[in-house]
């Protein structure tokens, strides 16, 4: 019995000849085809013009990903859901010569420009951004916020930080821009900005971004803003903390409590026109809204108490209705955080390499990013209602449940 590395002795770069006739007339293609424009898009760091190159980039990639989606977590996972389904990827004309060896994908993880891939990513979900935006009809809002990749460590001994853009309408990671080794996400925010569309749209961010050279970006670039107000930018913070009391909100209102992990929670929000608020508006811009936020929670067990205040400033003007939607908005970002995580297992798989952390978080947010494609471009109510989790499970039993997943257009 041969090695399934030396199945079939045909070149890795042959023309793939089962490709599927499709109607000339049908422009949109299904998620797997995009995906494999995807990894075709790619560029290959190998030299392919010497030694001896048995598999093709691009199947490699497309590899990592179905195993990923079919619930594998390290490398060994991925290569026996190759092996076991070798024949129907064969059948779609991959993996020619066999499943790769465990060598061939860290080289590969380890060898790929991050920058390309992430930038790739950002032209794949841009397809299907326009898909689903179209279809909803609603103002976007986008999510940035930064994840550390703690199953790497640097020489610094800190974890690498990742910033992203997240489209809190449609599931989708836009951009992601890596924070330098000595830097932080006050620089890498500026550049994730230039990569995105914000012309129209709503950018909500923690107080990290709360700096004049980002609210001045995202203004030029026509958008609007709703950042989180802390103590790192200190004189605006107390300044506006002490200036509230003296003046009446524009309005405010409350939403009806809502129970959740053990809590009754009563959210309560205040908006105020910072023209009389904020001394150095002319630092940032012009004119703000000064949103408060407060919660009441009331533990159902054991009826303890608390309450919390936020503060929020924003560029919408202050008739903008209901604004603390945005506020719960913003959080979306963290559970896909907390998605990647749990569901894919991010902050447990360890890399050495910075590139490759960078890597492995380019090919799980291309995955977290095509279950919400799926559930966006589903027309049942109920199939849309199943979270990440739910879904994996689903789809990890059959690899033609899988195929058929992932044939959605």
């Amino acid at each position: 019995m041969k090695p399934l590395d030396q199945v079939r002795s045909t070149g890795a770069y042959a023309p793939d000849h089962t490709a599927k006739v499709h109607n000339k007339f049908d422009t949109r293609r299904s998620i797997l085809e995009e995906l494999r424009a995807f990894a075709s898009s790619v560029p290959d760091f190998r030299r392919l013009d010497k030694g001896n190159i048995r598999h093709r980039l691009d199947d490699i990639i497309m590899l990592m990903i179905l195993g990923r989606m079919a619930g594998c977590i390290g490398r060994a996972e991925i290569l026996e859901f190759g092996r076991y389904n070798l024949n129907k990827l064969h059948k779609m004309g991959m993996l020619k010569n066999g499943v790769p060896s465990e060598a061939t994908l860290c080289r590969v993880e380890n060898g790929i420009n991050d920058t390309g891939m992430a930038d790739r990513m950002q032209q794949f979900a841009q397809i299907f951004l326009d898909r689903l935006l179209n279809a909803c009809r609603v103002i976007e809002i986008i999510c940035i916020d930064g994840k550390a990749e703690r199953g790497t460590v640097q020489e610094n001994g800190r974890s690498p930080d990742i910033v992203s853009a997240y489209s809190f309408n449609t599931g989708i990671t836009l951009a992601t821009e890596a924070c330098q080794e000595k830097s932080n996400e006050i620089k890498a925010i500026p550049i994730l900005l230039d990569k995105i569309d914000v012309a129209g749209k709503i950018v909500t961010a923690d107080a990290m971004s709360m700096q004049k050279d980002i609210v001045e970006k995202i203004r030029k670039k026509g958008g609007d803003f709703l950042i989180e107000l802390k103590a790192n930018q200190p004189s605006l913070r107390y300044g506006v903390e002490d200036r509230l009391a003296g003046h009446t909100p524009v309005y405010s209102y409350s939403e009806d409590p809502v129970l959740a992990h053990g809590r009754i929670e009563t959210r309560t929000y205040r908006i105020y026109d910072g023209l009389d608020i904020i001394a150095d508006k002319e630092k940032w811009g012009g004119n703000m809204t000064v949103i408060e936020y407060e919660s009441s929670t009331v533990k159902k067990s054991t009826g303890a108490y608390t309450s919390e205040k936020r503060l929020y400033v924003s560029s919408m003007p202050t008739h903008t209705p209901k604004p603390g939607i945005f506020v719960r908005n913003h959080w979306s970002i963290e559970s896909m955080h907390w998605g990647l995580d749990y569901n894919l297992q991010q902050d447990n798989i360890k890399r050495k390499s910075t590139r490759a952390a960078r890597n492995l978080d380019t090919i799980q947010r291309i995955v977290y990013s095509v279950f919400s494609i799926w559930k966006g471009l589903r027309k049942k109510q109920s199939d849309k209602n199943k979270g990440i989790a739910e879904l994996i499970r689903h789809i990890s039993m059959s690899f033609t449940r899988l195929m058929r997943f992932l044939s959605q257009k």
